[in-house]
């Protein structure tokens, strides 16, 4: 049973929400890593595959894109990327696809993993429909599996390759 207490206008309730303040500590942490990649650019061998709801009401994509993608999306930001603008909303990037510079905005709120390889980390939002699944709600799962034998290095930090959209089924337990 979930106790109320009324302050004037205001609804608190009795149990703290720790599945939701991790996910917003999380996505803090994603907003962070961002912010300094768009000042700094990517340091070292780092690079991010970033899994999203392409349904997500606030998500800007192509209608290219969305039709190619009609439930999530994952991008790798590694090579080649521009216009990285980071808000307290959510991330716009431009990402080349086939030749084809494509602007995308994607709230917070709308990702469902965010993998740095290169270090071994992964972070996994869980969707309603995840703990439908499992069961098991406001889990936020932290991926510390050994992911080298999965991604292979690029052979020149330096080259620009273009956008490369990819299943993170293969990351997933």
């Amino acid at each position: 049973m979930l106790g109320f207490i009324t302050i004037g206008e205001v609804t608190v309730t009795s149990t703290i929400d720790y599945g939701n303040l991790m996910h917003r500590a999380m996505r803090s942490l994603i907003q962070n890593v961002l912010t300094d990649v768009a000042k700094d650019g990517l340091p070292g061998e780092h690079h991010f595959f970033i899994t999203f709801d392409t349904m997500h009401p606030d998500v800007e994509i192509a209608d290219w894109l969305s039709d190619r993608y009609p439930g999530e999306m994952t991008v790798v930001i590694q090579h080649w990327f521009d216009d990285l603008d980071v808000t307290d909303e959510g991330f716009g990037i431009t990402l080349n696809f086939g030749d084809n510079p494509e602007r995308l905005y994607v709230p917070y709120d709308a990702i469902r993993t965010f993998v740095d390889p290169s270090v071994e980390f992964g972070l996994r939002f869980e969707t309603p429909e995840d703990e439908e699944e499992d069961g098991d709600a406001d889990i936020l799962e932290i991926d510390e599996a050994p992911m080298d034998e999965m991604v292979e290095p690029s052979p020149d930090p330096q080259e620009r390759k273009e956008a490369e959209v990819v299943s993170l089924d293969q990351f997933r337990k």
